[in-house]
């Protein structure tokens, strides 16, 4: 018999077991070496700075899961929206209906909060999360590319070139 799942919002006390599941994660992707973060990073982020909010899933006592999103502001609708930056649900959990449970959950949230768009990025070679996606109706739209600076890139665009002497 399964376990219900319970979707809830994290609390400062979620900070490890996050990192724990962000970690998981990253090993899933092949891009463990990419995570500098930490819990005290994290920690400030979430509940100091309030730049994301993070979900917690689990079923009974046992955590399974997390998805991290933030708001988002589209200027051709005038309005916001919601960045799923992270939805994972370990293995041995899933096709449980965990995953399709948490995004009808941030539906929801983003249609009471007023938001016009929920919108996330899959890695091209994750075929399982596209064709769950595909099944939710999500509209893959490949004209558009992901770009990024990063801090070093950050640093040069913001500071002008010496001028010559």
């Amino acid at each position: 018999m399964k376990n219900a799942l319970d979707i809830r919002p994290a609390t400062e006390g979620d900070v490890e077991l996050l990192l724990e599941l962000i970690l998981e994660l990253a090993e899933y992707e092949n891009l463990r070496d990419e995570v500098v973060g930490d819990a005290e990073t994290l920690r400030r982020t979430l509940f100091e700075q309030h730049a994301a909010e993070a979900l917690i899933l689990e079923s009974g006592e046992e955590p399974i899961g997390y998805a991290i999103f933030y708001v988002t502001f589209s200027s051709f609708e005038c309005r916001s929206g919601i960045w799923l930056e992270d939805v994972y649900v370990r293995p041995q959990y899933r096709r449980g209906g965990s995953g399709q449970a948490v995004m009808e959950y941030l539906a929801a949230l983003a249609l009471e909060r007023g938001h016009v768009r929920l919108e996330w990025c899959a890695l091209a070679w994750n075929e399982p999360a596209l064709n769950f996606y595909d099944q939710l109706g999500a509209t893959r739209l490949d004209e558009w590319r992901m770009l990024r600076l990063e801090v070093d890139g950050m640093r040069r665009l913001s500071q002008p070139p010496a001028e010559p002497a």
